[in-house]
């Protein structure tokens, strides 16, 4: 049993690497976002947070339904993913479950929701 916690823990620790690799930046984003050339955006905070405002193209798949959700079926596990939440630890747990999932690009958004924000960069809120 204790060799089974050190796996899953050993496997939570490379999912949630944070070498520079595994962050894309506010300006490196919104140039894909500008050019049409959109990763998959993954929004993880809850759905109050997600319809008061969220980057452009995001697609809310909240951090609990991450284990669950079929919402990223139709994606390639190869495809790059980008995760963000509001401050970091929720994208945390989404990103091990998209780990655990096959996906093998996946990034956190650097500064998440809040560095978005405060940078002044494009919202999109849902009605």
């Amino acid at each position: 049993m204790k060799a089974f916690f050190i796996i899953i823990f050993s496997l939570f620790v490379q999912a949630c690497s944070t070498s520079g690799a595994s962050h894309i930046q506010q300006a490196e984003l919104l140039a894909l976002l500008q050019a049409d050339n959109t990763p998959a955006i993954i929004d993880v905070r809850s759905s109050m947070e997600y319809n008061s405002g969220h980057i452009p193209g995001a697609q809310h798949i909240p951090f609990w339904q991450s284990f669950t959700s079929d919402a990223l079926d139709t994606y390639d596990k190869q495809d790059e993913l980008i995760v963000y939440c509001e401050h970091g630890p929720r994208a945390g747990i989404a990103k091990f479950a998209y780990f655990l999932a096959g996906f093998k690009n996946i990034r956190y958004l650097e500064g998440h929701m809040t560095a978005w924000r405060s940078a002044g960069l494009p919202i999109q809120k849902d009605n």
